[in-house]
């Protein structure tokens, strides 16, 4: 059957158990590369990692006072939007203010205007009136001095007989339209 010395030639041969010098050189590189990788590599894949770190989170950091800026500029921005709208509102009013004194200015600058031409023009009238009267009184005293030397039959050609006729005649018609106005009023 299978002898002892077959099994131990078969334990030699078994690929599943390593040779000692094997597990020895194995040990040792397993050492070399656990060194390698724990004092060299992981130090400068914490710090990569770190950094990635402190990048994320600085860019949030970045991306939060961004955010904070920016809703600060819009509070800014819609308050200065109000005090523009509040001082719009203000000018407009002010405006509409001066408009409505301005236009009553102007009305009575023009009623000032109506009244001096309506003074000028009962001036004006008035003066014509009194041309006309004048006018008229002499041409009635011609008139009348003529035809009282017809009904006399003298002459008139003195200027005070004339004056006295004429004043006299003048008297009596006023006399007479003083009479009517009484009467009818």
């Amino acid at each position: 059957m299978i002898t002892a010395a077959s099994v131990l030639a078969a334990e030699e041969n078994n690929p599943l158990v390593p040779h000692p010098y094997e597990l020895v050189v194995g040990i040792f590189s397993f050492l070399v590369v656990l060194i390698v990788v724990g004092k060299i590599l992981t130090p400068r894949i914490q710090q990569t990692l770190e950094e990635r770190t402190d990048a994320i989170e600085g860019g949030l950091k970045r991306a939060e006072q961004a955010q904070e800026e920016a809703r600060q500029t819009l509070e800014q921005y819609k308050a200065q939007q109000k005090d523009a709208a509040i001082e719009a509102s203000r000018l407009r009013k002010k405006a509409e203010e001066q408009g409505a004194q301005i236009i009553a200015e102007m009305k009575e600058q023009a009623q000032a205007e109506a009244r001096r031409i309506i003074d000028a023009a009962k001036a004006q009238i008035e003066a014509e009136r009194q041309q006309a009267l004048t006018s008229l009184r002499a041409e009635i005293g011609s008139l009348s001095v003529e035809l009282a030397s017809r009904v006399v039959g003298e002459s008139l050609e003195d200027s005070a007989r004339q004056s006295r006729v004429v004043d006299r005649f003048l008297e009596e018609l006023e006399e007479r339209a003083r009479t009517q106005e009484q009467i009818t009023s």
